[in-house]
């Protein structure tokens, strides 16, 4: 099959790779910085183009993975975007974290062309997208969906249409509000750990194979404890999501105290020059010291 790739950062870069690898496809990316997409083609082989509209020419499926709603916009309905280079009956798939209101409008706007659109967060960090066992989760019809899942299957371990065009987005919002949480409680229980004089790591091997058991607990403890956070996903991405789902909730009445609360929290992990830090980083507001 014949797919374009359009954003090559920490996800995109190797989701894109399982595309051409494990998938056989002829891919063709576009990275708004060009070095970017010619490291890719020097690892991946294949090819890639100078505008996303160019990228998309031809191709059966144009996959995406951007910054925020405006970035989407540009490589989509923008000048050179997207939607101007696809052939009538392709499919674009939208990766990016973004509004529901955004994915909605450009299922609209695709339709109208004779094109499909598929929103398709994803769930796993960029571990998730190196080893190809992201969770992906869809808005759109079902027709459509029923065309892309298989080619979505080449880096992701779960995908699943939860209806119709935003579905993905507000979901992916769930996973952010969930994860929220579960990172403050983290920070909160490793920090208490250590004022008590516990051997944290004889905490988390109990408390890890019970109730208290989670993903941030067995993948982010160990780099909490460290103070080391140069990885992951980044706070100011995170900051950009509960942005989203805050925005949301105000409009659908839904309340959100602790996500509210934990989005000041990495407001001020970014005042401490923690913009790039993992969102692990919650517990170095707790260790720095209080007036």
């Amino acid at each position: 099959m014949k797919v374009a790739f359009l954003g090559l950062g920490v996800m995109g870069f190797p989701m894109a790779g399982h595309l051409a690898v494990r998938g056989g496809h002829q891919v063709t990316v576009y990275n708004r910085t060009p070095a970017k997409a010619q490291a890719w083609v020097e690892k991946y082989g294949n090819a890639s183009a100078p505008t996303p509209a160019e990228a998309a020419r031809d191709a059966d499926i144009v996959f995406a993975c951007v910054g925020n709603d405006d970035d989407l916009r540009s490589v989509t309905t923008g000048p050179q975007g997207a939607f101007s280079g696809m052939k009538k009956g392709a499919v674009f798939v939208d990766h990016t974290t973004a509004s529901a209101e955004v994915a909605r409008e450009l299922h609209e706007a695709a339709g109208t062309l004779g094109l499909g659109f598929v929103d398709a967060p994803v769930s796993g960090g960029q571990a998730g997208a190196e080893n190809g066992a992201l969770g992906v989760m869809c808005g759109g019809d079902a027709d459509v969906y029923a065309r892309v899942e298989p080619v979505i299957a080449h880096y992701a371990k779960a995908c699943q249409l939860m209806g119709p065009a935003g579905a993905g987005q507000l979901t992916k919002m769930v996973n952010q509000i969930c994860i929220a949480g579960l990172v403050q409680g983290l920070s909160e229980g490793i920090h208490f750990a250590n004022k008590a004089g516990l051997d944290l790591e004889k905490v988390i091997g109990v408390i890890s194979k019970g109730a208290a058991q989670s993903w941030q607990m067995e993948n982010r403890w160990k780099p909490m404890q460290e103070g080391k956070f140069d990885f992951g996903f980044a706070v100011d991405w995170m900051r950009k999501d509960l942005g989203i789902c805050l925005e949301t909730a105000r409009a659908n009445g839904a309340q959100l105290p602790v996500t509210a609360l934990v989005d000041q929290f990495y407001a001020e992990v970014q005042a401490m020059g923690g913009r790039r830090w993992d969102t692990c980083s919650l517990v170095a507001r707790l260790e720095k010291p209080r007036n």
